[in-house]
């Protein structure tokens, strides 16, 4: 397994790895990652961005997932942990540990927190997120976008 930053060919890779999740647990609905506009070109959304990178894993050279950091509120040193998905191929096989652990790291470097958004029953990603000692909020940060997800968890970095 290979974790490198995006690259402008890896954009409708992932564009259809984030689509065919969400459609897969029927969130192929406004207010989620689905409808971003960002979606089809997220090379050139995080790498305009300031203290924001996104990554994909490859698997035998071919892209099976991927995972972002960007700011959430500068002023409070928050960042937002981003469109962490897996084709199903990749699942079950470290690829979201190895992710996180490489947003994490990153994170670290330039924020006091990380904050995601997510649902509750998405069980697997709820699980992975209390593994890295996320702690679950009672509702979202001020400036949140996702208006679909109802499960917002907070870290402390460093």
């Amino acid at each position: 397994m290979n974790i490198r930053e995006i690259e402008p060919k890896d954009n409708p890779v992932i564009e259809a790895i984030i689509k065919n999740s969400l459609e897969s647990v029927g969130l192929n609905i406004e207010g989620t990652a689905y409808f971003d506009p960002h979606l089809g070109k997220l090379s050139e959304f995080y790498n305009q961005l300031s203290h924001s990178k996104y990554w994909v894993a490859e698997i035998d050279n071919k892209v099976v997932g991927g995972i972002g950091i960007a700011v959430f509120d500068e002023g409070k040193e928050i960042c937002e942990l981003q469109k962490l998905y897996l084709s199903p191929e990749a699942q079950g096989k470290g690829c979201a540990i190895k992710l996180m652990e490489t947003a994490i790291n990153f994170a670290e470097k330039h924020y006091q927190y990380c904050y995601l958004e997510t649902r509750h029953d998405l069980k697997a990603a709820s699980s992975l997120y209390k593994k890295f000692e996320f702690d679950l909020l009672q509702e979202p940060l001020n400036g949140s976008e996702h208006s679909a997800m109802d499960a917002w968890y907070l870290k402390k970095l460093k």
